[in-house]
């Protein structure tokens, strides 16, 4: 019996009203009786040539009306597996080819490397020639990290390349590999040179460490040039970051003064001039200390010692934006404080729905939620959320 598809489940999969699951169908296809897919209105022609094997994309061919409305479900429906409920705001999309950070793999064969996303759920590493997610310029490096790691990596090894977009070009830090002697050295500088690279790092097991730095590397966050430490966390798209910081302006509204918890580099804490931020990397609390010269920056592990009550309380509005894990420990505190508004930024909708529901026991209300899709394609989700005590 033929079935049309109604839905996108979590991994990608196209999903029919009596359960039935396939492989690259979008909402409005047709699965018939013998498993083959009928296309339908939101079923377009994947980009890239390296799709669907290419670990990079899952949802190539679906259309940015089923890709918005996929987005909008998964918040949706895992909030309400905690018996919550919200408006949920338009998704915000970032276009093709504008991901300023990356990291691809690499391997070894014959004389030159194979260099790319894996594939899916596999070690198999895609040799990319095309991609419609990078932006150009850190696409551009691929062809001449396929020349430069073969002659580095020896046979059948693997190394790991992380690409960063910075204010004065490409930071690259490869993993894995490491610079024997004087030639090798001066040839890692004479291929960051020429590509114009901001920066080189190797890290062959004990962290990185710098080969080429011509000035100190930075990434402007709302104006302000911050210091930015090899492998630093960024968000993955100047687009998505722009729409983050506009929700978590709406959200803290007038609200203040700010404090912005799991602070990273500063991209809230510089955007809404927060009067307190708090971070456990090292490498980031020193370089916003020395961006936001206004904002009291503390390395604290949020995680074995939130902000309890009374010391939120001096606090109006807080903004967080945890690791995937959540930040349950600082939300059992802000639950049980009188911070007037939150804005939340989470990269998974099941920790922060789970995170959510305490806040609403603790008297918060969930005002709204939008949805963000920086790594466009995939099924990776970001948002930006709304909470507010009392009114």
């Amino acid at each position: 019996m033929d079935e049309p598809i109604v839905r996108i489940a979590a991994r990608g999969d196209g999903v029919t009203a009596s359960g039935r699951h396939a492989a690259f169908a979008a909402p409005g296809d047709t699965l018939s009786e013998d498993g083959a897919i009928i296309a339908g209105p939101h079923h377009q022609t994947p980009p890239c040539r390296h799709f669907p094997d290419c670990g990079g994309c899952q949802l190539q061919h679906v259309d940015d009306a089923a890709y918005r409305d996929y987005l909008a479900a998964r918040v949706a429906g895992a909030l309400a597996q905690h018996g919550l409920e919200t408006r949920i705001e338009p998704p915000h999309v970032s276009p093709p080819r504008t991901r300023r950070r990356a990291a691809l793999r690499a391997l070894r064969i014959g004389k030159s490397a194979v260099v790319g996303f894996n594939s899916a759920r596999s070690n198999h590493i895609v040799d990319m020639h095309e991609c419609h997610v990078l932006r150009p310029e850190l696409f551009a490096l691929v062809a001449p990290l396929r020349a430069l790691l073969g002659a580095m990596l020896a046979s059948k090894k693997t190394a790991e390349v992380q690409l960063t977009l910075a204010d004065q070009g490409a930071d690259v830090t490869i993993k894995g590999v490491a610079a024997q002697g004087l030639e090798a050295h001066l040839g890692l500088t004479d291929f960051a040179q020429a590509h114009g690279l901001a920066r080189l790092s190797l890290d062959g097991g004990l962290g990185a460490e710098t080969m080429y730095e011509p000035e100190p590397a930075t990434i402007s966050l709302s104006g302000h040039p911050v210091r930015l430490p090899p492998g630093a966390f960024l968000q993955a798209t100047a687009d998505g970051e722009a729409a983050l910081v506009a929700a978590a302006r709406d959200a803290v509204g007038e609200a203040g003064p700010v404090a912005d918890l799991f602070a990273g580099l500063g991209t809230f804490a510089l955007a809404l001039d927060a009067a307190y931020a708090a971070e456990a990397s090292r490498d980031a609390v020193t370089a916003l200390a020395q961006a936001a010269r206004s904002t009291r920056v503390e390395h604290r592990d949020l995680y074995r010692r939130p902000l309890d009550a009374s010391e939120l309380a001096r606090f109006k509005a807080v903004v967080l934006d945890p690791p995937r894990s959540g930040a349950l420990e600082q939300i059992a505190e802000l639950a049980k404080s009188a911070v007037q508004r939150i804005a939340y930024i989470s990269c998974n909708p099941a920790t922060f729905a789970r995170d959510a529901r305490v806040l609403g026991d603790g008297g918060y209300r969930l005002e709204w939620v939008k949805p963000v899709g920086q790594f466009r394609w995939s099924t990776h989700i970001e948002l930006a959320a709304c909470f507010s005590r009392g009114g």
